[in-house]
């Protein structure tokens, strides 16, 4: 049964490998504990996703997700700090690999998602996310359009209600560091002319 929004609860079900549906900024998505082989496995097979394809890291505070990632130069740590929170996905260069089970057949790639206005916002430890839906299907508003499979198959589903429904904005900052270079991959929910403004406010 779709549980309130509980950030404790969240956190205990990743903490104990589980994998859990759970309200983003944009859509619903899925949730485990990145580090943890066992619950990437089987969010991966809920989706009905091959795990050569990457999913996201998502932390529920900036300021913690910057902290975890010192190597990021100070271009790309300035662009960070006008993106997120927001409903961005970035991909960003992962020199010392972390994350492994989230970056599929590209460890040199690292997506990280922070989302805005969260009701998780009090969980500490980053989750491997990934949209609640099956592979090539409709993005999820409200946790009665996530597949039953998908509920059934988690072990916690946190319900906020009817969320806004357009997925992260995909964008490349691979390049940003050295070349002041970014690709927008995918149009989402954050407008491309608010991506640009950041980016010329840093350059």
């Amino acid at each position: 049964m779709p549980s309130p929004p509980d950030a404790a609860a969240f956190a205990r079900c990743i903490a104990a490998g589980g994998v859990v549906v759970f309200p983003a900024d944009t859509v619903y998505g899925l949730a485990c504990d990145p580090e943890n082989r066992d619950a990437v496995a089987r969010l991966y097979a809920l989706k009905d996703r091959p795990p050569s394809q990457a999913s996201a890291v998502m932390y529920f505070d900036a300021a913690r997700a910057l902290e975890s990632l010192p190597e990021l130069g100070g271009r790309t740590r300035a662009l960070l700090a006008r993106l997120l929170p927001g409903g961005v996905t970035l991909l960003l260069p992962n020199p010392r690999g972390r994350f492994p089970l989230a970056c599929g057949e590209d460890p040199g790639t690292l997506g990280l998602r922070v989302p805005a206005g969260s009701v998780l916002a009090g969980v500490a430890a980053p989750v491997l996310q990934s949209s609640a839906n099956l592979r090539g299907g409709p993005d999820a508003r409200r946790v009665a359009d996530v597949p039953a499979a998908i509920r059934g198959g988690a072990d916690l589903v946190v319900d906020a209600g009817e969320l806004p429904g357009t997925p992260s904005t995909v964008i490349d900052l691979r390049g940003f560091e050295t070349a002041g270079e970014y690709a927008v991959v995918r149009p989402g929910a954050m407008a491309p002319e608010v991506v640009a403004l950041a980016v010329s406010e840093v350059l």
